[in-house]
C-alpha cells in the first residue's frame, strides 16, 4: 500500500508536467483575477462571496461528490499548487490536508479556527468500539460561518490590499444574510412541539446546538458509516418512546436507512441537507436557499408554531 505522502508526491509531479509551475505565486492571472481554491461549498460559497469580481473560486470537490470522501486527482493537486490562496478546514477532507502541506503552506488558509470546532461526538462503528471524533460540520450554524467568512476577508486583503475595501464592502452583504438568516432559524425553531432531531447521519450538532435542538444520528460522522441492528433497534425504540414524527436523510446519501427506521416506527421521512455539496436535487440554488428549506422542512418536521 503506498503512503498516501508518497502519493501525494506523485500526483504533484504530474501536476507541475501538466502546468510548467508549481508555485502559487508565480504571477497573476491575464485577466488580472485571483485563483483561489475552496475545499468544498460552503467554504467556496462564503469566499466568493466575499471575493467578488476580483477573483475567481472553484471548489476542489466536485458539485454532487461527497467532500469526506474526496480523492485528488494529479490537476486537483495542481490546482492547489497554482492557487493564489486555498482555503480549507483541517482534518475534515485528509487528500486536501495532504497537498496543501506538500504544495500550498504558504498560500492556504485552514478555517478551522474561526469555526471554533468545538462538538465531540460519539462514533459507533458496527463490529468496533467507540471512539471520539470532532464534529467538522460547522457551516450549519451561520453566526460560526460567518467568523470563518471574517478570517477570509482579512487574508484576501492582505494579499490583494487594492481589493481590500471591496472585500470588507462585500463582507459586510454577507455578514446581514448570515445574521438574518440566523434570525429566521431562531424564530422559527423557538417554539417546536419536539426538540429531538433524528438524521441519518450527525452532521447537524452545530445547528441543534445553537437554535435548542437535540440531534439523535443513526450513524456517525461520516455518513457511509452502516449502522448494525442493536443501533437502529436503539433509534426505532427512541423514535417510539419520544413520539418522533420525522427521521430526516440527506441529498447526498441514500435515504434507505432512515426510510428503515422510519418504516418501523411509523414517522414519515424529509430531507435535511448539511450542504456539504449543491447538486439538482438541493432544494435551492445556494447555501442561504438551502438553509432556508431546511429550516420549512424542520418546521413542518418537529412540528413548529
Amino acid at each position: 500500500m503506498f503512503n498516501r505522502l508518497a502519493l501525494i508526491a506523485t500526483l504533484s509531479l504530474g501536476a507541475l508536467t501538466l502546468t510548467g509551475c508549481g508555485s502559487g505565486t508565480a504571477g497573476a492571472p491575464a485577466d488580472g483575477k485571483l485563483r483561489i481554491s475552496a475545499s468544498f461549498y460552503p467554504l467556496q460559497y462564503v469566499t466568493a462571496r466575499i471575493a467578488g469580481n476580483r477573483a475567481v473560486v472553484s471548489s476542489l470537490t466536485p458539485p454532487g461528490g461527497e467532500p469526506h470522501d474526496l480523492e485528488l486527482t494529479a490537476k486537483g493537486v495542481a490546482r492547489i499548487s497554482d492557487a493564489d490562496l486555498v482555503v480549507y478546514l483541517n482534518g475534515f477532507q485528509p487528500a486536501v490536508d495532504d497537498a496543501v502541506k506538500a504544495e500550498a503552506k504558504d498560500h492556504a488558509i485552514n478555517v478551522a479556527t474561526g469555526a471554533d470546532l468545538d462538538l465531540r461526538l460519539t462514533e459507533r462503528t458496527p463490529g468496533a468500539r467507540a471512539s471520539t471524533g470532532t464534529d467538522p460540520h460547522f457551516w450549519l450554524d451561520p453566526l460560526r460561518l460567518n467568523a470563518v467568512a471574517g478570517l477570509i476577508e482579512q487574508r484576501l486583503a492582505r494579499i490583494d490590499p487594492a481589493g481590500a475595501a471591496t472585500y470588507r464592502a462585500n463582507l459586510g452583504s454577507l455578514t446581514t444574510d448570515l445574521t438574518g438568516l440566523d434570525t429566521e432559524l431562531r424564530n422559527g425553531l423557538g417554539n417546536c412541539l419536539n426538540k429531538d432531531l433524528v438524521t441519518s447521519h450527525q452532521a447537524f450538532g452545530y445547528l441543534a446546538e445553537r437554535y435548542g435542538l437535540t440531534q439523535v444520528g443513526i450513524t456517525g460522522l461520516v455518513p457511509e458509516q452502516e449502522p448494525d441492528p442493536a443501533t437502529l433497534a436503539r433509534v426505532s425504540d427512541f423514535v417510539r418512546k419520544n413520539h418522533i414524527r420525522t427521521i430526516y436523510y440527506e441529498t447526498l446519501i441514500s435515504p434507505v436507512i432512515a426510510r428503515t427506521v422510519a418504516g418501523e416506527t411509523g414517522a414519515t421521512t424529509a430531507v435535511l441537507d448539511p450542504i456539504e455539496s449543491v447538486t439538482s436535487r438541493s432544494q435551492g440554488h445556494d447555501y442561504l436557499a438551502i438553509m432556508r428549506s431546511d429550516l420549512k422542512n424542520l418546521q413542518e418536521g418537529q412540528p413548529c408554531s
